[in-house]
């Protein structure tokens, strides 16, 4: 019978890296209702993860150290603050992992770490557990960090082991990244690196299956939504990346003068503002909008108000009513409130001979889903 790893001192750390993992999105770790994060009564995000206890989510996502010594502004692992340090070693780590995934407690790894030394000591070990797993014959998951100023030689090794990498950008350009660190370099240790990744992967046939991911830090520098999105698009069109994340910076986890700690905005707000990001890349990635058409306030940022393909629809009334019997799939996905499952659902109907009258054939009328009445004749 499969049996799970019961060393206390490795439990005992493992609760405190997993813990620590918190604070990186790059990766989809849900696939029940009930993993997805959630917002909890101070209105932060709680995350499901890995812990050494027993609970676990679909993937296992954890720091391999959480020793750092990079000052990140932002982060509340900085070099310079009083957090509980530990590490697991890469044997340590496989094993605990197999132990998991043999109990089908797991099903992938998310691994990632501070950076103990320097960039390519810690990659060193974060790639030796995936080799150690690979040599164990799991063909499984694996998404490994890409550690800002590791070399050449070890991003290559890690797309060598990985079915999916992912190296954070934090910010919009070079200007707000100086807002948030002092001991990285925008060009050289984040867009380089990035860059070579998505040429790498591009280049290469058994790299090709690879998945590259970035995440943003949303409200800890002073980027606008729209410098957010221009980046974004530029990640997505030329250099191919799978998917952009986004985190609302939490207020209390990082430098006391950052402007995230700042900011007029409450937390309630800044979660919004991250909602809003995700609606916007969505229009982008799913419904074939363009850079230009995110519509955006005078100062740069999306409406907390309102979601954004509402707000182009509010913007573009000529574009209205669209006749639900007739139009194509590009023209519905501009409605709002018409998500891609419940346009299918009308296009089945249509391609069956129904037809539609009511919203209700297609599912549910919820909230959302009437809003699209405003928008829309049959």
């Amino acid at each position: 019978m499969p049996y799970i790893v019961r060393s206390p001192d490795t439990i005992h750390k493992l609760k405190i890296l997993a813990q620590d993992s918190q604070y990186d999105l790059a990766c989809s770790c849900a696939t029940r209702d009930d993993e997805h994060r959630k917002r909890s009564k101070k209105d932060t995000w709680v995350y499901p993860v890995a812990l050494g206890g027993g609970r676990s989510t679909y993937l296992f996502k954890t720091l391999l150290s959480n020793h750092c010594v990079n000052n990140c502004r932002y982060c509340p692992l900085r070099a310079t603050t009083d957090a509980r340090r530990c590490a697991l070693s890469p044997e340590e780590l496989a094993k605990t992992f197999l132990s998991y995934y043999r109990a089908r407690r797991v099903s992938g790894l998310f691994l990632t770490s501070g950076v103990t030394g320097n960039a390519d000591t810690t990659m060193e070990q974060i790639n030796r557990t995936a080799l150690l797993l690979r040599r164990q014959q799991f063909r499984g998951y694996i998404h490994l960090k890409i550690l800002p100023g590791a070399s050449d030689a070890a991003i290559r090794q890690t797309l060598s082991l990985a079915s999916a990498v992912s190296l954070n950008i934090e910010t919009a350009g070079e200007q707000n990244f100086r807002q948030l660190s002092t001991t990285k370099d925008y060009v050289r240790d984040i867009m380089r690196p990035i860059e070579m990744i998505s040429r790498l992967i591009k280049n290469s046939a058994p790299a090709r299956r690879i998945k590259q991911t970035t995440q943003f830090v949303v409200g800890a520098a002073t980027e606008t939504d729209g410098e957010i999105i221009a980046s974004c698009w530029n990640l997505y069109k030329q250099l191919g990346l799978s998917r952009v994340y986004f985190s609302a910076y939490q207020r209390g986890a990082g430098s006391p003068d950052l402007a995230g700690e700042r900011s007029p905005l409450s937390n309630r707000d800044l979660l919004m503002r991250e909602h809003r990001l995700y609606q916007a890349d969505w229009l982008i990635r799913k419904y074939g909008f363009t850079l230009d058409e995110i519509a955006l306030e005078p100062g740069g940022n999306l409406s907390l108000l309102v979601d954004p393909k509402e707000r182009w629809a509010d913007l573009h009334p000529g574009y209205f009513p669209v006749n639900i019997n007739k139009d194509d799939a590009g023209r519905l996905l501009r409605v709002p409130g018409l998500g891609g499952i419940t346009v299918e659902r009308i296009l089945a109907l249509r391609r069956a001979g129904t037809t539609i009258r009511s919203l209700a054939q297609a599912g549910k009328e919820t909230k959302v889903l009437k809003k699209a009445y405003r928008y829309i004749t049959f």
